[in-house]
């Protein structure tokens, strides 16, 4: 299965452990597109319907529904976890996803 950055995917997320996110739910793949075409796992970052105002949680629109993209939940998943691909983000929200990643995981 071809994956892409910033796509939005389905993605089964059980078994997990405590805090985790959990269940069968739309993540958007932050890994590169050189990582996604050669490794066998991809890094996500789950969305969520529900969200408190965090900083590290990104307002996006998904099937013309609010969501959240919850950067403090990115973890990587063996490409086999994808069910399906939906959509693109905007590029808007791109932008807002790569400045959310930089400030919590680079400065």
């Amino acid at each position: 299965m071809k994956v892409f950055q910033y796509q939005v995917v389905i993605v089964n997320l059980d078994p997990t452990v405590g805090s985790e996110i959990k269940k069968t739910r739309p993540c958007v793949i932050v890994s590169p597109n050189e990582m996604n075409q050669h490794l066998k796992t991809v890094i996500i970052a789950p969305l969520t319907s529900s969200s408190k105002d965090y900083p590290t949680r990104i307002k996006v629109n998904y099937q013309d529904k609010e969501g959240w993209v919850v950067i403090d939940q990115i973890r990587t998943i063996d490409k086999s976890r994808v069910i399906k691909i939906t959509e693109k983000l905007s590029d808007e929200e791109i932008q807002d996803i790569k400045q959310v990643i930089k400030e919590t995981l680079v400065d």
